[in-house]
């Protein structure tokens, strides 16, 4: 997608603890009124809708954070009791500039992408393969302390910034950490950051399991 042809002004749908990223999948089964409205609007133009975090779970209209990510509804199904059952692929990450004033039943906010024009490139990685592996093996031994379900071997088919992302996305991190990962800009950082995250949980949990 080019840059030109990216929405300034979007929907958006606020979902805790949820973060979603460029090149990632994100199945979502939506039930709420004010997002079946939102999946329906979409569906009749662009099929796009922004996916952030609020900064609290309470209320109807909480305050979100800054930096969410775009994306492009590519399966859609309504079921008999009429929900929704989607799939959001990733397209690029935005910033927030000003929320405007509600006149539907969902938010709608003024956007920039201007930071994260990269997300739209495909990247040429030039991580070791050694990389790579550590990283994986560090991932497996998390989610085996942890005791959280995943498939390694799919994973690992995955390049790089997919498994990161991916990693990022479905792993049990807080909101604040969440967000964190999002707004990191290289995939570098990224990893780095998400080691840290990492080696703290598995501290956490190792802690938690011996008060217990």
């Amino acid at each position: 997608m080019k840059k030109e042809n990216l929405p300034k002004k979007i929907a958006v749908f606020p979902l805790s603890n949820a973060i979603f990223f460029p090149k990632t999948i994100l199945p979502l089964n939506i039930f709420e009124d004010r997002y079946i409205q939102l999946v329906n609007d979409c569906m009749k133009e662009n099929r796009m809708f922004g996916m952030i975090q609020p900064k609290m779970k309470k209320g109807k209209s909480p305050d979100v954070y800054k930096i969410g990510c775009l994306g492009k509804i590519i399966s859609f199904n309504e079921t008999i009791d009429k929900r929704f059952v989607i799939s959001l692929s990733g397209v690029i990450r935005f910033r927030v500039k000003n929320e405007f004033e509600q006149k539907k039943m969902y938010r709608e906010f003024d956007v920039e992408y201007d930071e994260f024009l990269d997300d739209l490139q495909i990247k040429d990685n030039k991580l070791t393969k050694d990389y790579k592996n550590n990283c994986l093996n560090k991932i497996k031994i998390f989610f085996h302390k942890i005791d959280y379900p995943i498939n390694h071997d799919e994973l690992a088919k995955l390049d790089f910034e997919q498994i990161i992302n991916t990693v990022c996305m479905i792993s049990p991190f807080s909101i604040e950490e969440k967000q964190k990962l999002i707004e990191s800009f290289k995939i570098e950082d990224k990893a780095k950051l998400l080691d840290e995250i990492i080696k703290f949980n598995i501290f956490k949990y190792q802690e938690n399991k011996t008060i217990q």
